[in-house]
């Protein structure tokens, strides 16, 4: 079997080259589309991820302004500081870096953002609206996710797709797009999770799989069929003997399951380019529907 390796840069790189027009159009106009994001304590992996966000703006004639805040922050200090970016009419996005520090209430947090800058799409306002089939903001990793499907030619309408991982920010809000009338969507889903009993059941049944759930190396060739089309979210740390002293994994042990596959993304560079990009593409939104607000 010849299988598709399904690589996140190519599809990154025409989505950008799209972007790119929009924001020439958008610099006729004096606008930069620009991000505030926000990293709350000093986190390695949480500074990692905000830096290459901030490159990828700048690369790309946008701008991405980085507020660092002590770990110690109080929450209602936090908010007014949102409430500011909220006012500002040269923030056309708004980021909270998650992780946040365990005194800080993740949802008040996130509610906190006006829905109309909300570019990760976590707002109650916007989660609601993709699950009535109306999305405002996409979050960015599903975005990246159905961006490679539709790329790749990965026909979804009336396949079986199983969700490993039921979380806010990648499962549930898949879950909610593969199963609406869109263009990448019309799918029968499933979504497993902690608390789904006999899981080769139904991963066995699967036409395309989604794995989002940071365990290493987790599905293995004998929980799939033949012939399934496979997105790995999995982004982990494994150790070796390498170097480095580790090298980077996803949740799908790909060695052990590329012989029965159609198609695969690879970890890294399968989900993670498309993340980024599709952050980008949020917040060219947030300036565009600005734009046509004013005028």
């Amino acid at each position: 079997m010849s299988v598709k390796i399904l690589s996140g840069q190519p599809v990154a790189e025409k989505y950008k080259q799209l972007l790119s027009k929009r924001i020439d159009l958008l610099k006729k106009e004096n606008i930069v589309p620009t991000l505030a994001a926000i990293l709350v304590g000093d986190d390695p992996a949480s500074k990692i991820y905000v830096n290459t966000k901030h490159k990828t703006f700048t690369k790309h004639n946008c701008k991405s302004i980085v507020y660092e805040k002590n770990s110690s922050i109080t929450e209602s200090d936090l908010i007014n500081f949102i409430d500011s970016l909220n006012l500002d009419s040269n923030i056309h996005g708004i980021l909270v870096q998650l992780p946040l520090p365990k005194h800080l209430d993740e949802k008040k947090i996130l509610s906190s953002i006006d829905p109309n800058k909300d570019v990760d799409g976590f707002h109650p306002m916007n989660v609601g609206k993709i699950l009535i089939g109306s999305p405002n903001f996409i979050p960015c990793t599903p975005y990246g996710c159905l961006e490679i499907l539709k790329f790749y030619k990965i026909n979804v309408s009336s396949k079986h797709v199983v969700i490993l991982g039921r979380s806010n920010i990648v499962g549930k809000p898949l879950m909610a797009l593969l199963s609406q009338k869109f263009e990448v969507g019309n799918a029968t889903v499933t979504i497993c999770h902690t608390g789904t009993p006999d899981l080769k059941l139904h991963t066995r049944l699967a036409d395309i799989i989604i794995v989002a759930i940071g365990i290493p190396l987790f599905l293995k060739s004998n929980m799939i069929k033949n012939g399934v089309d496979i997105i790995d979210v999995g982004i982990n740390r494994l150790e070796d003997d390498s170097k480095k002293g580790y090298r980077i994994v996803g949740d799908v042990d790909y060695n052990d399951t590329i012989d029965k596959v159609n198609s695969i993304t690879p970890v890294p560079g399968g989900v993670g380019p498309m993340t980024i990009t599709m952050l980008l593409s949020n917040t060219v939104l947030a300036a565009e529907r600005k734009l046509i607000k004013e005028t």
